[in-house]
């Protein structure tokens, strides 16, 4: 571990440079890749760093879509995103919202880990099929977010500014990568569907899986492929065992975190790092004299974070069924103490919301903690994502569908059992069921671009189909400037 902490230390950002990679250390090559334990440290270092990621990934997947932009007690944040307000001079996500450092210590891993001595060389195998799957993982996201981005998949090894000049790859040439790594993933993986220490915050074959599913789904849909890639997306998902859905009392909270349906989740501890969701609660001062939509004074309710990301009117009455399990996903707040049900869009007494979704234990000091996993890919996501397979396939995706909805409605369900209708109509409800599942779980964005025909246009009223080029992420100016072989993204002026 100490020589990884001195790793670190010795490594300095190149500023000039528009790939945010870091030079190599002499120790890479002088000793740090010789033991066992040096490559343990790097893979721990791997996930230390990951994890920093999180609120990023939420932000892409997430703001530009119909769940956000409503009522908050204090200024909201996000807003250009959720206006989607992306031109050349409002960039989101500068520098490749510094993927490549990561991308760096990943490749570095790649690289270098192989040829390390193991007392144990399964655990080898496992640790290269995790870091295979990181890296899918991160590729897949830039693909999704810019399209065409540059392709590094090798450390850096000395400070040489033109070598790291890179022009952007086509997107075709960047699934073909990330596609490569899910194999490379599962190769390693083998046989060995095990948890890594047995918990879910480490990457595994089932997230590799997950992540095939997805990505070939996209791939599928958005890049063309059709009904090869919907078949390999359906074969990887089918292939996911040992999970199950779970009671919801069962799959929030930090006493539930090892719960059968995470596949993959951040992990947060106390004096390591805490998530982001301090800014979806509020604070003590702002929710005295406010009341909860059944007229409960909720001013006991411990909070002291913020109130920057309020629900929209849209998702809130998605969420109005009393007999769904997932109303509970805010507690929304008032300012009359009286009774507000259905919810009524507009109303000027509806003040905003606490998601009490990844509302986090209250501390021995009183204070409310922030320390909740949170989940990448859960066995829910599986479901919904195999009936989309199923659905692109012509076959009948109704068995996920219910499943779904079999937990969120309990005793109530025979009431709301899906049959399956048309392939519109069966996109329409996985959507609607995603929707209200993964709630600030950075989905929805990436749902409706992937569902294709022009159905992220009809769902979110801030983007246009006339401005489609905004589906991706301009770069900076800065960047073009600093790099000769960057162009800017298609459509932008």
């Amino acid at each position: 571990m100490k020589k990884y902490i001195l790793l670190l230390i010795s490594i300095v950002l190149l500023g000039a440079c528009e790939l945010d990679m870091q030079p190599e250390s002499d120790l890479t090559y002088n000793g740090f890749w010789d033991t066992e334990e040096a490559a343990r440290a790097a893979h721990v270092g791997i996930y230390a760093s990951y994890r920093g990621y999180a609120n990023t990934l939420w932000q892409m997947g997430e703001l530009r879509a119909d769940v956000w932009g409503g009522n908050t007690i204090e200024s909201p944040s996000g807003i250009d995103l959720i206006e989607n307000n992306i031109s050349t001079s409002i960039v989101h996500f500068n520098n490749w919202a510094n993927f490549y450092g990561l991308l760096h210590y990943i490749n570095d891993f790649i690289k270098n880990a192989p040829g390390v001595a193991f007392a144990d060389e399964a655990d080898k195998n496992h640790m290269l099929g995790q870091v295979y799957g990181l890296r899918a993982q991160i590729y897949y996201t830039m693909l999704k977010a810019w399209g065409d981005v540059p392709i590094s998949t090798e450390p850096l090894l000395e400070i040489d500014l033109e070598a790291l000049k890179k022009g952007r790859a086509p997107k075709a040439e960047v699934m073909l990568q990330v596609k490569n790594d899910l194999a490379k993933s599962l190769e390693y993986f083998g046989n060995d569907n095990s948890m890594w220490l047995g918990k879910n915050t480490y990457w595994s074959k089932a997230a590799t899986l997950a992540l095939k599913g997805d990505v070939y789904l996209w791939s599928g849909k958005v890049l063309g492929g059709g009904s090869a890639d919907f078949t390999e997306a359906k074969s990887a998902l089918n292939q996911i065992a040992g999970f199950n859905l779970v009671d919801y009392a069962s799959l929030w909270g930090q006493d539930n975190e090892n719960n059968e349906e995470f596949i993959f989740a951040f992990d947060y501890q106390q004096d390591q790092a805490g998530n982001f969701y301090a800014s979806f609660t509020g604070r003590a001062v702002d929710l005295a004299g406010l009341f909860d939509d059944s007229g409960n004074s909720v001013g006991d309710l411990v909070v002291n974070g913020a109130s920057r990301f309020g629900p929209s009117d849209k998702l809130l009455l998605a969420l109005d069924d009393p007999k769904d399990a997932r109303r509970n996903t805010f507690i929304r707040l008032y300012d009359d103490g009286a009774e507000h049900f259905p919810y009524v869009a507009g109303d000027e007494r509806y003040k905003g919301a606490v998601l009490n979704k990844f509302l986090g234990i209250v501390g021995d000091d009183g204070l409310r903690k922030n320390y909740n996993n949170v989940p990448l890919y859960r066995y829910a996501d599986v479901l919904l994502l195999l009936a989309e397979a199923k659905n692109n396939l012509n076959e009948d995706p109704s068995a996920e569908i219910n499943a779904v909805r079999e937990r969120a409605y309990g005793a109530d369900f025979a009431t709301y059992t899906y049959s399956n209708g048309t392939q519109e109509e069966n996109t329409q409800a996985i959507l609607n069921e995603r929707l209200k599942e993964f709630v600030g779980e950075g989905k929805r964005w990436w749902d409706l671009v992937r569902a294709g025909d022009g159905i992220v246009f009809d769902e979110v009223a801030t983007l246009d189909a006339a401005e489609a080029y905004k589906i991706y992420y301009s770069i900076s100016q800065g960047m073009l400037a600093n790099d000769s072989e960057l162009t800017q993204t298609e459509g932008y002026q």
